[in-house]
């Protein structure tokens, strides 16, 4: 059985392959329950994620404790289709990192606007900034990154890290331009593309700050009590969900239904029908009213797309 350590899974996934992995994913046939949640106390949760597909039976297992010195731990387990043999063991946390940013980038691709030149990025964890670094890859026309965060020195921090990778990256036409902002309203009204990745309970952005034809990408809420964007950004977005996982999870769907605000036919359909060309109507430009929104809460289906592509890529992993 191979280990692939974080550092093996992240040099097996370049953008570009891994971006044509899960574009392959949801063309081709997989099964994908949903995950199992349990709790393993008041606090603490335990996530099993499945899927398999004629090849490969995968289970993500995540650990969710607040009180640990790292709250979130995640492990991927493969296994051959065939046989039930175990073939490897991968480092969780960097496949969710990296296939959650390429996904939000594959869609930012069908739904943000052709001439989106500014992106704002929500939020200062560890999946921010994989999620900046995804849109850039993926839109080279991208040239102003601007990075906020509650917490204003891990915005700068961000940022500061974010542009002296660009700046040491091989030269290429318009240079990323990386600024910490303070101010959240006017940056929001400033951006083509808003990437939010925070654990907020309380909306971030809000509707009356966006101008026509944003693209919202959500991606840190994953539970009914979380949400990142307000009742009057929803209510003017034609959505696309990551799977059935976000219309039964996703707090920023909930709650805004739950408040009449989200009109009849604002979900467009998920990720497979839009990449498959059964969504025309999500298709970027936008109206001069509509927003478009991304909703993911993470798929099984996506770490399978990822793993997948790890073990075709047959980069360097320790025997297990």
């Amino acid at each position: 059985m191979q280990v692939y350590s974080a550092r093996d899974v992240h040099a097996c996934l370049p953008w570009g392959p891994l971006v044509a992995a899960l574009e392959q994913a949801h063309r081709a046939p997989a099964t994908v329950p949903l995950r199992h949640a349990h709790a393993l106390s008041a606090q603490d949760t335990l996530l099993l994620m499945p899927a398999w597909n004629e090849r490969l039976v995968i289970t993500k297992i995540v650990t969710v404790m607040p009180a640990a010195p790292h709250t979130v731990q995640a492990s991927v387990l493969v296994l051959d289709r065939a046989t039930g043999a175990p073939l490897a063991w991968l480092d969780g946390e960097a496949v969710t990192l990296r296939r959650t940013a390429a996904t939000s980038a594959l869609a930012a691709r069908h739904l943000a606007r052709p001439d989106a030149r500014r992106l704002l990025l929500v939020g200062t964890g560890r999946l921010a900034p994989w999620m900046a670094r995804a849109h850039a890859a993926l839109r080279p026309g991208l040239q102003w990154l601007d990075v906020w965060g509650r917490d204003a020195a891990a915005a700068q921090a961000l940022a500061i890290a974010l542009q002296a990778e660009t700046d040491a990256a091989p030269p290429a036409a318009g240079r990323l331009q990386v600024q910490a902002v303070a101010d959240l309203a006017a940056a929001a009204g400033q951006a083509d593309i808003i990437c939010c990745a925070t654990t907020s309970q309380q909306p971030l952005v809000h509707g009356a700050w966006l101008r026509p034809g944003v693209h919202l990408d959500l991606v840190g809420g994953f539970r009914p009590d979380m949400r990142e964007a307000d009742d009057a950004a929803m209510a003017r977005a034609r959505i696309v969900v990551d799977g059935p996982g976000a219309l039964a999870e996703a707090g920023d769907l909930l709650q805004a239904q739950a408040a009449g605000r989200l009109p009849p036919g604002s979900i467009l359909g998920d990720l497979q029908g839009l990449l498959q060309g059964h969504l025309a109507t999500a298709s970027a430009p936008a109206s001069d009213r509509d927003i478009s929104v991304f909703k993911s809460v993470g798929s099984a289906l996506q770490d399978l797309a990822a793993v997948q592509a790890v073990l075709l890529s047959r980069c360097g992993a320790a025997p297990g």
